[in-house]
């Protein structure tokens, strides 16, 4: 009987030292799935100016557009390059402001339609191939994340893990979700 105390004590102290150490592992593994999709947000951020600039060459009269474009794009940028993923306000200003670039990139597809010869040009459509593997990679780097989102808070919601994740003070995590999911998870058409 008098090891009894001491086998539960350690046992205990065993399941919290794992259930930590699983804890922080899921929190570090969503992190880094979420700077991946930083990674690439950048990348669409920098091609933008490069497609309004070929744009501008064709439709020079088609401003406004151009200009939703660009205010979308450095709206955008102003949040990703300041973001954490325990912020719920800013992961969800984040999205929108993805979601409002994503259309206003829209009308520059519908531009393409409107001016055969920008649709013709060499450079437009290495930069909407290139925007389309981009669009692709978000969509599933965003479904990478907010699975391991998702495995994270499941850990930390559920008994007897809830309690420890209490204790150590590790908090939900936050999804990233763009207004335009529909028009995001399908890659944009290119069509020559």
């Amino acid at each position: 009987m008098e090891w009894l105390l001491p086998a539960i004590l350690l046992l205990i102290v065993g399941y919290t030292i794992l259930a930590y150490n699983k804890m922080v592992r899921m929190r570090n593994t969503f992190q880094n799935a979420f700077r991946q999709i930083d990674v690439i947000l950048k990348q669409r951020h920098d091609m933008v100016p490069q497609l309004v600039a070929t744009v501008k060459g064709y439709a020079s009269h088609e401003q406004d557009t151009l200009t939703k474009v660009i205010d979308a794009r450095n709206q955008a940028e102003q949040l990703r390059a300041g973001i954490t993923t325990d912020d719920a306000k800013n992961m969800l200003a984040l999205g929108q402001a993805e979601g409002l670039l994503g259309k206003a990139m829209g009308g520059i597809f519908a531009l393409s339609e409107a001016y055969p010869e920008l649709k013709a040009d060499g450079a437009f459509r290495d930069l909407m191939e290139q925007l389309t593997s981009i669009e692709s990679r978000v969509a599933a780097s965003r479904r990478g994340y907010n699975n391991t989102v998702l495995e994270f808070n499941n850990v930390i919601e559920t008994f007897p893990t809830n309690i420890l994740a209490n204790m150590f003070n590790f908090r939900r995590a936050n999804e990233l979700e763009f207004d335009d999911r529909e028009a995001i998870q399908a890659a944009p058409k290119v069509e020559f």
